[in-house]
């Protein structure tokens, strides 16, 4: 692939990006509308474990911290740590999902499932998209570690490393504002 092509590539995932904004703006803004729709159920306060949710803030944080330290080490071309912070990041991912997936379970066994009410709706919804991207990513990483190992740091590996880091943050700073908005204001308020 010529510099025009890679362009073209990382001009398109940029698009991607802008496209998924817009699909948590609107996740969030019918979140914020139904936060209050509870049809007679519990409201946030009642159903957020905050220490839980904190858990799991941590954790993706940090993966996001090992998914720059992998970026760090594939500019030094240096294979073997690259790997080693993707696997780190993958670790932690999965480990996010498992809390999401308890938390979901938990709310659920308890007769809080999305159908209870259009606020539970609205942030299973918002919640399980973002788990969803998530989960795309775990697979990208396994997917590119694979790559790596077969074929080393080559070009097209190098710009799908990147733009799986840019999808990486891109998921933390939509999880920050889940963080804030949902549990926090909904803890809160």
């Amino acid at each position: 692939m010529d510099k025009h092509e890679d362009d073209k590539a990382i001009f398109g995932f940029w698009v991607y990006l802008m496209t998924d904004c817009v699909l948590f703006a609107s996740l969030f803004a019918t979140y914020a509308v139904l936060r209050t729709s509870t049809f007679g159920g519990p409201m946030a306060r009642k159903l957020f474990d905050l220490p839980s949710v904190l858990t799991e803030t941590i954790i993706l944080l940090t993966s996001s911290f090992t998914c720059g330290l992998a970026m760090l080490a594939m500019q030094n071309r240096k294979k073997a740590n690259l790997f080693a912070w993707l696997l780190i990041t993958l670790l932690l991912g999965v480990s996010f999902l498992t809390l999401e997936v308890s938390e979901f379970s938990h709310l659920i066994h308890t007769g809080n499932g999305p159908d209870r009410s259009a606020f539970l709706s609205a942030f299973f919804t918002l919640v399980a998209t973002h788990g969803l991207h998530i989960f795309a990513g775990s697979v990208t990483i396994i997917t590119l570690m694979v790559q790596l190992w077969r074929k080393g740091l080559t070009v097209p590996t190098v710009r799908r490393l990147t733009a799986l880091s840019l999808f990486w943050h891109f998921l933390d700073v939509i999880w920050i504002f889940i963080f804030s908005i949902v549990y926090l204001v909904g803890v809160v308020l």
